[in-house]
């Protein structure tokens, strides 16, 4: 009876072991004391560690996983979110080392610690910020080269740093602007009288005409110029006799074209030796008539306008220009128009004259430019689309417009040096166009520039000039 009793008893211990030790296997705490006492091989080995009393600053995933979490949480599974202390690693630096080799091959010290953030901050002690990141050492001689600045792979990596080369381009600056077309001045004349006259006839001619130089514009008869003719004709039978001296001769016909008689009319007396009663006045020169007041029979005094003749066989196209964009221009500079009645027809002109004085009611400088317009189907008063194409065909030093910072101060590029190391370099500016910044001076061809996140680098740069200043006294720049 006794044997079943002690088998029965030792197969109840058995399963109670069992359930126990499935229950404390699954379990993420600690064995019980009194498990241990029973199974001394499964008592922990390690010392006793103290409570953590740092604050917990996240959460995260117990299976080692990416994902955090600012509150206690769980996982699909079920198991708890392990939390991470102030205590604990969490640079997302490259651990440092404690010591560095100087120069001289002598280890270094460390200096001070300063803010793993960039911020202006440092310590003569290690310490951690408000996210629990431990600041960063700075040691003896990582900063002798004043010129330039380090900075980790890590931090370059998570920034999306990118760099270009410095290239030798051609960089031509389109200005757009709209204009007008106008007439030449230099190729308009008036038709008047120097003399009281009467118009005995008008030729065939309106505005719109288009008139050749020399073709008869109207018949005009006029008391002193027929007086002048009869004293020119006078002289030319005294002189002929040899009555009178040459002088005499050569003042009348001066007075006959001070009173602006036509050749043609000076040439008729000297070859029929005698008077007429009227004379043809002659077009001035080729072009249209834009205007006419003259008719038949009308009294005609001195200065008088009877005829307006313009000649559009070239054209000025006047431009306003705002004025961040006068000193791109120069007088010269290749220019295409579009006139909107021809879009599809650009005519190509150049630039003649930058005018001298600006419009104080829109800040615009006025530009003229001059082209040909042999079958006249530009004239005044249309609108223009005008494209100046500044610069020169020689090839410039380059960079990317976002490769520059410019604090309004001063302008300057990030140059790279390799091995996470940059330096601020000073840079002079030129033109600029579709996307890139002539370098004048400060950098050469083929060098290395930062074109993205240069702000993070030009941030350390700041920082460490700001530490150079607490170390020497003095004020950064």
């Amino acid at each position: 009876m006794r044997r079943p009793v002690s088998a029965l008893l030792i197969v109840s211990a058995v399963l109670v072991a069992g359930v126990a030790g499935v229950a404390v296997g699954r379990s993420n705490g600690p064995l019980p004391g009194w498990f241990s006492a029973i199974f001394p091989a499964t008592a922990d080995p390690s010392p006793a560690q103290p409570a953590a009393t740092e604050p917990i600053v996240y959460y995260r995933d117990p299976d080692g996983a990416p994902n955090y979490s600012p509150a206690p949480k769980k996982t699909a599974s079920g198991r708890e979110y392990l939390a991470i202390r102030s205590s604990e690693d969490v640079s997302f630096e490259e651990k440092a080392p404690e010591t560095m080799t100087a120069k001289g091959g002598q280890p270094g010290r460390i200096r001070f610690y300063r803010n793993p953030m960039g911020l202006p901050d440092t310590s003569p002690t290690p310490k951690k910020d408000s996210m629990g990141m431990d600041y960063l050492p700075v040691y003896e001689g990582e900063q002798d080269d004043d010129s330039s600045v380090k900075v980790s792979a890590g931090k370059l990596q998570k920034a999306g740093v990118q760099t270009e080369v410095a290239e030798l381009r051609t960089l031509n600056t389109m200005v757009r602007a709209p204009g007008t077309v106008e007439e030449d001045e230099r190729r308009k004349s008036v038709v008047s009288l120097r003399f009281e006259g009467f118009i005995d006839t008008v030729e065939n001619v309106t505005t719109g005409t288009h008139v050749h130089k020399g073709q008869p514009l109207m018949r005009i008869y006029g008391p002193n110029l027929s007086s002048a003719a009869a004293e020119y004709l006078s002289a030319l039978d005294g002189r002929a006799t040899g009555a009178l001296p040459i002088q005499a001769l050569k003042g009348a016909r001066r007075r006959l074209e001070n009173l602006g008689a036509p050749e043609t009319f000076i040439a008729d007396i000297e070859r029929a030796r005698e008077v007429p009663v009227y004379v043809i006045w002659p077009a001035p020169q080729d072009g249209e008539i834009v205007e006419r007041t003259a008719v038949n029979g009308m009294r005609a005094a001195p200065g008088e306008v009877l005829f307006r003749i313009a000649d559009h066989n070239v054209v000025w196209v006047m431009v306003d220009v705002a004025e961040r964009d006068l000193a791109l221009i120069e007088v010269g500079q290749k220019v295409t128009v579009r006139p909107r009645a021809y879009p599809d027809r650009p005519f190509i002109g150049k630039v003649t004259v930058i005018y001298p004085h600006l419009k104080a009611e829109t800040r615009t400088a006025r530009i003229r430019i001059e082209l040909p317009n042999p079958d006249e189907v530009l004239r005044p008063d249309m609108y223009a689309d005008v494209e100046i194409a500044t610069g020169t065909e020689a090839p410039v030093v380059t960079v990317s417009s976002s490769a520059v910072l410019d604090s309004g101060e001063r302008q300057l590029v990030l140059l790279d040096k390799g091995d996470g190391r940059f330096e601020p370099r000073p840079v002079k500016l030129g033109r600029r166009g579709g996307g890139w910044i002539e370098i004048k001076e400060g950098l050469a061809e083929n060098e290395k520039v930062v074109v993205s996140a240069n702000f993070l680098i030009d941030a350390e740069s700041n920082l460490k000039a700001a530490l150079k200043g607490l170390d020497t006294g003095e004020k950064p720049q």
